[in-house]
C-alpha cells in the first residue's frame, strides 16, 4: 500500500517540530536574550501542528464550523479504492445483488481510513478485508506481531469513535 504524498509530509513537518522543541528545550529560559528564540520557537511549533492537522484532515483548523471541505486530499485517494474484497460469491441469494457504497457510506468509510495513520490503514486493511492473521501481517509488514496488534488497537479504537 502506497503512503499518501500527505503523510509523508505530515512526517516531515512532524520531525521539523520535534527538532524544534527540542532546540527550545534546551534553551537558558533565565537568560534574557533568549526570550526571543523561545517566541519564535514557540511560534515555529504552533504552526507545524496547524500544518500538520491541516495535512491529516484536509481542512483548515482555522476556519468556522467546517465551511471548508474536509478529509479533501484523502477523500481524493480513498474514492478511488479497490482495497475491499467482492462478497458476492459469500451472499446466499438467487441473483447477484448490486453492490454499491452510497454516497453517505463513502464519505463514513474515507474519514475512517484518513483519521488512520498509514501503517494503523495498512494492519486494519489486511486484518479486516483480507483476513489476514496477525501474525502473517507481521511477516508481510516485517514487523513484530505486538506491534501489529497495537496498530490493530489504536485503529480499532479510531474506527469506534468515527463510526
Amino acid at each position: 500500500m502506497s503512503t499518501l504524498w500527505a503523510d509523508d509530509l505530515k512526517c516531515e513537518y512532524e520531525t521539523g517540530r520535534k527538532a524544534v522543541t527540542q532546540y527550545k528545550n534546551n534553551l537558558d529560559r533565565d537568560d534574557p536574550s533568549n526570550e526571543n528564540y523561545l517566541t519564535l520557537a514557540n511560534s515555529m511549533i504552533a504552526g507545524s501542528k496547524e500544518s500538520e492537522e491541516w495535512l491529516m484532515t484536509g481542512r483548515d483548523p482555522r476556519a468556522y464550523k467546517g465551511i471548508d471541505k474536509k478529509s479533501i486530499y484523502h477523500r481524493n485517494s480513498w474514492d478511488a479504492m479497490d482495497l475491499i474484497p467482492d462478497i458476492r460469491d459469500e451472499l446466499e441469494s438467487d441473483g447477484p445483488p448490486e453492490l454499491s457504497l452510497s454516497v453517505d457510506s463513502k464519505e463514513k468509510l474515507s474519514r475512517i481510513f484518513s483519521a488512520l495513520s498509514p501503517r494503523e490503514r495498512q494492519c486494519y486493511i489486511l486484518h479486516n478485508a483480507q483476513r489476514l492473521s496477525m501474525a502473517q501481517i507481521a511477516i508481510e509488514l516485517e514487523v513484530s506481531k505486538s506491534t501489529v496488534q497495537m496498530y490493530l488497537k489504536r485503529a480499532k479504537v479510531k474506527v469506534e469513535l468515527r463510526a
